[in-house]
């Protein structure tokens, strides 16, 4: 499902003391079946780019269309609940919007809320837990005797119960070591090839968005300022530096050692993997010098 933000501009507490600008004339174009990584540094506006993403939030100038959902600055939406079953948001820390009973009510919750019969919401939460790694015997626990990283999946599983066409992560691996990090991340990759889903990452980690993403976009100081593959974005060191953005490590490394050793390796190198290949691959073919 396409989702574009066309010349939109969003202030909080509008027509108030304390009116605030968060975002000027964003557009943006999120493909069906693109997983897209949104990065920029703190108070870019990423995360209200976000709440736009399914209408949490409303432009207060231009349009967002959502699928076949057309959302205009002044113009009441109506009925936005299949919208917001279509576009699942996965926010920073989703186990802090865990409240039910049992971990199989938590994740009931949202399709049941939307009309899906009870034997259904149930086949989908035992399939999701399944499918996250999470052990049938904690379907009948509380969600709050689990462990932080099974928490976090289940707060995943009720949104994905939801079946939405897209999923929205904003900075899903906040609070987790290294282990944990890769396991989600790896786990909403699988996801996004399994399902079919359009995913967007809202993230501050350069290393996510070049690992994971086909499609970056950066925000600064409210706006879009430009969009491309990883590999684009990533290897225009001097415009990285006017957003105040670093790449990744990979990238990083690879500069060093192609200005001390005066070596170009055949392409730029997103991930450690990608970077190690490239230098054996120089060394075997003998350009790695005396």
């Amino acid at each position: 499902m396409d989702i574009l933000l066309q010349e939109v501009s969003f202030s909080y507490a509008v027509d108030t003391p304390f009116e605030k600008r968060a975002l000027t004339d964003v557009t943006l174009h999120i493909p069906t079946g693109t997983y897209t990584a949104i990065i920029g540094h703190t108070g870019s506006g990423k995360s209200t780019v976000l709440q736009h993403l399914n209408a949490l939030l409303k432009p207060t100038e231009g349009t967002v269309v959502i699928g076949d959902r057309k959302i205009e600055a002044g113009v009441k939406a109506k009925d936005l609940r299949g919208v917001r079953r279509q576009v699942g948001i996965v926010f920073q820390f989703p186990e802090h919007q865990l409240f039910e009973e049992t971990v199989l009510k938590d994740i009931m919750f949202g399709p049941l809320n939307y009309g899906v019969p009870e034997e259904e919401a149930s086949r989908r939460a035992h399939e999701l837990a399944a499918s996250l790694g999470l052990p049938e015997n904690v379907l009948g626990k509380s969600p709050f005797d689990l462990s932080g990283g099974q928490m976090r999946r289940v707060a995943i599983a009720g949104v994905l119960a939801m079946n939405p066409d897209v999923l929205v992560l904003d900075e899903p691996t906040a609070g987790l070591d290294p282990r944990g990090r890769k396991e989600i991340m790896d786990l909403f990759y699988r996801l996004h090839e399994e399902k079919q889903l359009t995913t967007v990452l809202v993230t501050h980690s350069m290393e996510d968005a070049a690992r994971y993403a086909d499609r970056v976009a950066i925000m600064h100081s409210g706006t879009c300022v430009a969009t491309g593959e990883p590999a684009e974005l990533f290897g225009d060191e001097e415009q990285l530096n006017d957003y105040r953005l670093a790449p990744p490590r990979a990238v990083q490394l690879q500069w060093q050692f192609e200005e001390k050793t005066g070596l170009k390796l055949d392409k730029l190198c997103l991930t450690e993997e990608q970077l190690a290949e490239q230098l054996v691959q120089a060394l075997q073919e003998g350009r790695g010098g005396a």
